[in-house]
C-alpha cells in the first residue's frame, strides 16, 4: 500500500493545522497506530511552523508560499517541507535541546526527538530549507490499508 500527497501552501499561521489534519486523516483512513499519527502531526505541524515563520517573501513582500509532501509507503512514512525563504546559513547540525525559558528554538529538537530519522538542509538550486522526516509506521489490527 502506497499513498502521496503534496501541499503548496500560503505562508499564512492557518496553513500548518490544514496540513496536520491532512496527515491525520490520511494516516486514520490507512489504520496507523494513534500514536504513531500523533507524533508524525506534531513533527510536521512544527515543520510547517518553521516554514511560515522563516520562508522568505516574494519582490512585493508577499509570502512566498512552501510546499508539503508525504509519503506512505509499506512500513514507513516520509515527510518533507521546503520552503523558498534564505534557507540554513551554517552547515546544520543535530538540534539543541533550546533553553528552559526560551520563547522559540524547540521545533527542530522536536522533530528530531519524534521521528526516526531526520535531514535538515538547504535545496541545492533555488535556495530555501529543506526538512524531511521517517518514521516506521506501526498499523491498528483492523486496519483497512495496513502493509502486509
Amino acid at each position: 500500500m502506497s499513498i502521496w500527497w503534496s501541499l503548496h501552501l500560503r505562508r499564512e499561521a492557518a496553513s500548518v493545522p490544514l496540513a496536520r489534519r491532512l496527515l491525520l486523516g490520511t494516516m486514520e483512513t490507512a489504520g496507523v497506530d494513534p500514536d504513531i499519527s500523533y507524533d508524525l502531526s506534531v513533527a510536521l505541524s512544527e515543520a510547517c511552523a518553521n516554514a511560515v515563520e522563516h520562508g522568505g517573501v516574494t519582490t512585493d513582500g508577499s509570502p512566498q508560499a512552501y510546499r508539503v509532501t508525504a509519503y506512505l509507503d509499506g512500513e514507513k512514512c516520509h515527510i518533507e517541507v521546503t520552503d523558498s525563504g534564505p534557507g540554513f546559513t551554517a552547515p546544520h547540525r543535530a538540534p539543541r535541546p533550546a533553553s528552559f525559558d526560551a520563547e522559540d528554538g524547540r521545533g527542530l529538537c522536536l522533530i528530531n526527538e519524534l521521528a526516526d530519522h531526520v535531514q535538515i538542509g538547504n535545496k541545492p538550486d533555488r535556495g530555501g530549507a529543506v526538512v524531511s522526516f521517517d518514521k516506521i509506521l506501526k498499523w491498528r489490527k483492523d486496519a483497512p490499508l495496513m502493509a502486509v
